[in-house]
């Protein structure tokens, strides 16, 4: 007991509390702790096993890796936003605010992803697409080659089933489009903007409803991307029809010596796509001193390119249209008129240049034609044009 009392007393002095009674409380605590923490374990593991037999382990093994979101390329920040086409053309941006952000592209060459150049097939139409089997056929098997945008009246809504070219390619239509006038031109430049929200497309083509393909995709798809020129007319007519139609209230950005007066129906590269969407400078001036009889859809964009691109032309348009009637609008051709003789006139009708070369492979796309003349295009197609 001495010996006892003794370790106790130097214990006490030594800053040692030695509490024999809480020690033999704290088992019976820790026990119970440690029971608790049991049936938990238990309890969880007879739930896992319960839902595993009910809904299957991959159930699971879903619900718990879906609480967790991996990184991925398509995060706001990443390239991804910035290369993907717009799965929905439709878009409630005005005119204003498309302009502007079709107005951004590279300045830097090369592309650090694996770039597909497309075609942009841009069909400008007062409504329905009565040849839309023809140029079905024509697209069939290309998929990821070309890109396709409708603009009609703003009136019509298309309606095509979910597995055609043109299914949702409709692009939202702030207005008539009048032929002659600047709201022409606008619809123009609406189709090009919309499609220059897709970085792959490359060469942009303008058509109508009553344009055909001449060739096969693969023929037209190789003559547009080995050309070093764009296709846009730009003649300078000294006639009433031509310099006649000007005003000298275009000056000085609009000399006299730059006028031009090309075709409606054009193909232009990326680079002149996004001259012409983000040029305000000599739309204004057209808008003002361009109305009828000066038609701004035949002189703004040969104009204004002659001034800004020249070299860039070709000068002369790959869509053949008949003149020869006579009068304000080409001639239309219809079910009687579809031969081999009459596209042996096209094919061969003149000559024309070629990356510097004469050839007498000047037409890629015609024009016009009637929907009386689809079925008998449908049954010459393979053979006249290879498709």
């Amino acid at each position: 007991m001495q010996t006892i009392s003794r370790v106790l007393q130097e214990g006490k002095e030594n800053g040692i509390l030695v509490r024999t009674g809480q020690y033999k409380s704290f088992r019976p605590k820790l026990l119970l702790l440690l029971g608790i923490f049991l049936a938990v374990l238990v309890t969880i593991f007879i739930v896992s096993v319960s839902t595993i037999n009910s809904t299957g382990l991959q159930s699971v093994v879903t619900t718990v890796t879906s609480t967790f979101v991996p990184c991925r390329e398509d995060e706001p920040n990443s390239l991804g936003k910035w290369i993907q086409p717009p799965t929905v053309l439709m878009h409630n941006m005005t005119d204003e605010e498309l302009l502007w952000r079709a107005s951004f592209w590279p300045r830097r060459k090369g592309y650090p992803f694996k770039r597909v150049p497309k075609i942009a097939f841009m069909f400008l139409t007062k409504g329905p697409l009565p040849l839309a089997s023809l140029w079905e056929r024509f697209l069939k098997g290309h998929k990821g080659l070309y890109s396709v945008y409708v603009h009609p009246d703003p009136s019509f809504n298309a309606k095509f089933p979910a597995d055609s070219v043109f299914y949702k390619r409709q692009i939202p239509s702030q207005q008539v489009a009048e032929w002659g006038r600047m709201t022409m031109c606008d619809a123009e430049k609406r189709l090009l903007a919309n499609a220059l929200l897709d970085i792959s497309n490359e060469w942009f083509v303008l058509v109508s409803e009553s344009c055909i393909p001449l060739y096969n995709f693969t023929t037209i798809y190789t003559y547009l991307s080995q050309s070093k020129h764009s296709f846009i007319g730009a003649v300078d007519d000294p006639g009433p029809f031509g310099r006649g139609r000007y005003n000298d209230n275009m000056e000085p950005e609009v000399p006299i010596a730059k006028w031009r007066k090309g075709p409606q129906w054009f193909e232009v590269d990326r680079n002149l796509a996004a001259t012409i969407v983000k040029d305000a400078l000599y739309h204004q001036k057209f808008r003002e001193f361009c109305r009828p009889a000066c038609y701004s859809d035949e002189h703004y964009f040969p104009t204004m390119l002659t001034i800004e691109k020249p070299t860039a032309l070709a000068n002369r348009s790959v869509t053949w249209t008949d003149w020869s009637r006579g009068g304000p609008h080409p001639a239309t051709f219809g079910r009687s008129d579809i031969t081999e003789e009459f596209f042996g006139k096209i094919f061969d009708g003149e000559n024309c240049s070629y990356n510097g070369r004469n050839t007498s492979m000047c037409y890629l796309f015609a024009r016009k034609f009637a929907p009386s003349a689809l079925e008998p295009l449908l049954h010459i197609a393979p053979k006249i044009m290879g498709f």
